[in-house]
């Protein structure tokens, strides 16, 4: 029954796929994560081809909340109502994109987990879903994929792009979204398309899943966030701004919502943390867009903006290789980003262009201080390859946005 909802334009994310590959036929619940629009259901779609290819006697059941073929499919009871009717004795394979949409699914899906009869993977376009409802009632029993949009070289294959400065420049304005390679890539065709998605977002992932009656608080609170993306923000600095423009909404309020749209893969929370004492920062937090064109759909795409929108790249394609990261603080200096995976870090400075010698100071300067054997990057748009300084590499945005990590 699945057959008919796959895509036949089907383009590989082997950086995902091969991640899962060794989890097929586990008892463990595979739980896809991400923002919407990001793929999340194509790569399901490869999953499926794969295991019809490997296993012909695979039973393939596929549910996509989001298709009005599936909209009786509303509660726990509906879910499994609708499975039974595919069960096979063995070899059962459940697909749910969506899950979330569906009342009280944690419990239809221990039911399933419990039985040992199927494999089963799920989607979800908000991480509340997961902690509070996979997390709690099936500890220990799932394991989550984080999908990004895509990074510069997956855009560049999507689109049938050859590497160039107009390619990154594309990259730079309009992000990863999938759908976008279906798309005229101008302006007034690509913003409107992102700003759907971002009402979307926005008005389903957070207003309404949170019942949130200020839209307009919220509304100004992205706003907020485009505009100072990569800049140290606190809930009372945002709180203040907002009262100036007749808004008043406690500290609590705007943390509170912050979270909201941290858990809908809208922006990405990036911690401070004391590189010397080792101790995360308990406020003073960096905001960064999960997907850059979303960003500028926003503000627009100004070259004031180049700095903020370089250094929100830089982590999307790390984060898009399965790194963790905050930001360090040594004696009062600052590292733009610290990135960690498997106990091992990286540490990298980002600007525009090292033109002048107080920027290759301050950039080069405060990794000097960081006295461990790490691999530290300075990262700029700069066309001249700087040589290395006490072990700190200068790399290219161009060059390093086609490196694997």
């Amino acid at each position: 029954m699945y057959k008919k909802y796959l895509k036949t334009d089907i383009i590989k994310r082997p950086l995902y796929f091969e991640r899962m590959l060794p989890f097929i036929s586990k008892d463990v619940i595979k739980v896809l994560v991400g923002q919407r629009r990001v793929g999340k259901s194509f790569i399901l779609y490869q999953l499926i081809e794969h295991i019809a290819s490997e296993n012909s006697g695979a039973n393939i059941v596929y549910l996509n909340k989001e298709l009005p073929d599936f909209n009786s499919i509303k509660s726990d009871s509906d879910l499994l109502e609708f499975v039974k009717k595919f069960e096979k004795q063995t070899n059962n394979f459940l697909f749910l994109d969506e899950v979330q949409e569906i009342d009280n699914y944690p419990s239809a899906l221990r039911a399933l987990l419990a039985e040992g009869k199927w494999d089963i993977w799920c989607t979800g376009s908000n991480a509340s879903f997961l902690s509070a409802d996979i997390s709690g009632s099936l500890s220990g029993r799932h394991i989550e994929f984080e999908i990004n949009p895509l990074n510069y070289t997956e855009f560049i294959e999507f689109h049938s792009m050859v590497h160039s400065a107009e390619s990154i420049q594309l990259f730079l304005k309009y992000g990863g979204l999938p759908y976008l390679r279906k798309l005229p890539l101008t302006d007034e065709i690509v913003f409107e398309y992102l700003k759907n998605i971002y009402n979307t977002i926005l008005y389903k992932d957070v207003i309404a899943r949170h019942n949130i009656r200020n839209n307009r608080f919220v509304e100004d609170l992205v706003v907020y966030l485009a505009d100072n993306t990569g800049s140290i923000v606190s809930a009372k600095k945002i709180s203040e701004y907002l009262k100036n423009q007749r808004i008043n909404i406690s500290p609590v309020r705007v943390i509170e919502y912050l979270n909201h749209l941290t858990k809908s893969y809208f922006v990405t929370k990036v911690n401070r943390s004391d590189l010397r004492g080792k101790r995360i920062f308990e406020f003073g937090e960096k905001y960064y867009f999960r997907d850059i064109g979303l960003r500028n759909s926003i503000l627009g795409f100004k070259p004031a903006d180049i700095n903020k929108i370089l250094e929100n790249v830089v982590l999307n394609h790390l984060k898009s290789y399965g790194y963790d990261c905050y930001t360090g603080d040594y004696t009062g200096r600052e590292i733009d980003f610290v990135f960690e995976k498997n106990q091992k870090k990286i540490y990298v400075q980002v600007t525009y262009l090292l033109a002048s010698p107080d920027v290759i100071q301050r950039e080069f300067g405060n990794l000097k201080l960081i006295d461990d054997n790490y691999p530290k990057f300075v990262i700029s748009m700069d066309e001249l390859q700087f040589d290395n300084d006490q072990g700190i590499q200068h790399i290219r945005l161009k060059d390093f946005l086609t490196l694997k990590f």
